[in-house]
């Protein structure tokens, strides 16, 4: 399915009927052609984008999946570069990539980092965390930086209501509360529940200041506004 080299049809039914450990564990040896990898253009504008905002020691990427964030951790930090995840097969993957890198299997949610780095990211993992969990999420962040320290992460903007983007996301994420009402262990992946201004308003209950960055070469949209920013999270 998507390419050649991904998963068939049956093995993403068996991911998606599976727990979010055990799904990407599966998934790891055929997840870098899938869609679900971040894409190379917007690794690329966020490297660009943290390269104003430096200079950065060392850097953690949270949830890291196969390690396609820590090559712009890499681009943008002087110091050693962390990856933390909780799927044993992405670790293995992240580790063949990025060698150099120091790779962690721990839950975001209790991350085991004292105050140790200057800079994190996230790519494409906040579906996985309901509403609720986001503080805790948030709060381990907080806690794994060094006073001065930057949380950062794009956020596109929202699809236009009524778009077929808007209702592709819509009945994606009803699919998936349905299947998780008749299905366990359940599979946490929403697309609909990280808004800005939650948030904006998690972060700051957790002890960030918060700006946005546009991402400007990713362009704009029609009313002007941009198509991806980067939400800065400095911890005071």
């Amino acid at each position: 399915m998507f390419t050649p080299q991904g998963p068939s049809l049956r093995e993403l039914a068996v991911q998606a009927l599976s727990s979010v450990e055990h799904g990407y564990d599966l998934l790891a040896g055929k997840f870098d052609a899938t869609p679900f990898r971040t894409s190379d253009r917007l690794l690329d504008a966020v490297a660009e984008t943290l390269e104003g905002l430096g200079p950065f020691g060392s850097g953690l990427d949270v949830c890291c999946g196969t390690g396609a964030g820590l090559g712009v951790l890499r681009s943008v930090c002087a110091g050693r570069i962390t990856g933390v995840d909780f799927s044993t097969g992405m670790l293995a993957r992240a580790r063949e990539a990025h060698p150099d890198a120091d790779l962690v299997r721990a839950d975001a949610l209790a991350l085991p980092f004292g105050p140790a780095f200057d800079l994190a990211v996230s790519f494409g993992a906040f579906g996985h965390f309901l509403p609720a969990d986001q503080r805790t999420l948030f709060a381990q962040v907080h806690a794994a930086l060094r006073p001065g320290g930057t949380f950062a992460f794009p956020l596109p903007a929202p699809p236009p209501v009524g778009s077929r983007l808007y209702w592709t996301l819509w009945g994606f994420d009803a699919a998936m509360r349905v299947r998780n009402a008749l299905w366990r262990p359940p599979f946490v992946m929403y697309y609909r529940t990280f808004r800005l201004a939650d948030v904006r308003a998690r972060l700051e209950e957790s002890g960030f200041e918060v700006a946005l960055v546009p991402i400007g070469s990713l362009g704009r949209r029609e009313d002007g506004s941009p198509r991806c920013r980067l939400v800065v999270a400095r911890k005071a």
